[in-house]
């Protein structure tokens, strides 16, 4: 495989999130006047006041950042935030001129915010979650966060939060309260889809079990719900003696069976059980 196939297969995804997106932003959030956090809530801001076009105007924000982060964070970090800034723009530009034209008509609503803030969210994550997941950004607040975090020492969470604060509160001098907060909803539920579409949607769960019987248990879950599973060495910290754990991944729905049969096998097992978002292998998701 070439260079530029495998850059494709990254700039694609990229480019098709960075749509989406743009299309969420204009089709649910700006017909309905809500806010955005970063930059792109600096580009709504503007359109509200000025009347000036979010597609220039998150691309003249970012040509500075550009070069600041080129000279921060690299060349090689900047190359998929520059494809994501650029197509982001481009496609916000095209879903005017197809407004515009009346092409599209955006949904407008005068009572049910719900709805929109729910399909808004969910716009809005896929696209960025795309982007996201592919390793691009669309810049702005993407390289101010890095940055922040590199000179100030704050953590990532830190600078988001901070610096979409100040952008969504700024909106309150222009934007009716109540939009704000329905904003906020907006940025929940797109957080949310961002972490599937980023983690995957396979829901499943790690089980780490320490038991007297590790052996029997690992050949009782083999035969009884064909899973694979891994003993790994242990030492008891207060009876200082040998022993083996148990480690089993398993889909949500078999989480049952696999306690039963290690409570069958040991009662006195001891079972922990964390969450897992992504699974790549044999069993589960191919690679």
């Amino acid at each position: 495989m070439d260079l530029l196939t495998k850059k494709l297969k990254i700039w694609c995804p990229i480019m098709l999130g960075t749509a989406i997106y743009a299309f969420g932003l204009h089709y649910f959030v700006i017909s309905n006047e809500l806010m955005e956090g970063g930059i792109t809530g600096i580009a709504l801001l503007l359109n509200y006041i000025f009347h000036v076009p979010p597609s220039m105007t998150t691309l003249l924000i970012n040509i500075p950042l550009f070069y600041l982060g080129w000279r921060v964070l690299g060349k090689e970090t900047m190359y998929n935030t520059v494809i994501g800034t650029l197509s982001l723009s481009f496609f916000l530009w095209v879903m005017e001129v197809l407004i515009h034209n009346g092409w599209i008509v955006p949904f407008r609503s005068e009572h049910d915010y719900f709805l929109v803030t729910a399909y808004a969210g969910l716009t809005l994550g896929v696209g960025l979650g795309l982007v996201f997941r592919y390793g691009g950004t669309t810049g702005g607040s993407d390289i101010i966060v890095t940055i922040g975090q590199k000179w100030i020492g704050w953590s990532m969470g830190r600078v988001i939060l901070a610096f979409d604060t100040l952008v969504i509160g700024s909106a309150l001098f222009f934007i009716p309260k109540e939009k704000i907060l329905y904003t906020f909803v907006v940025v929940f539920i797109t957080t949310k889809v961002i972490d599937i579409i980023i983690e995957g949607a396979y829901a499943a769960r790690a089980f780490t079990i320490i038991t007297d019987h590790a052996e029997e248990l690992v050949d009782a879950i083999s035969e009884h719900m064909d899973r694979g599973a891994t003993l790994i060495p242990a030492v008891g910290a207060y009876s200082r003696t040998h022993k083996h754990m148990v480690y089993c991944v398993v889909y949500r729905q078999e989480m049952k069976r696999l306690k039963d049969i290690a409570r069958t096998v040991d009662p006195r097992s001891f079972i922990i059980i964390t969450e897992v978002h992504d699974v790549v292998g044999e069993g589960f998701k191919p690679e």
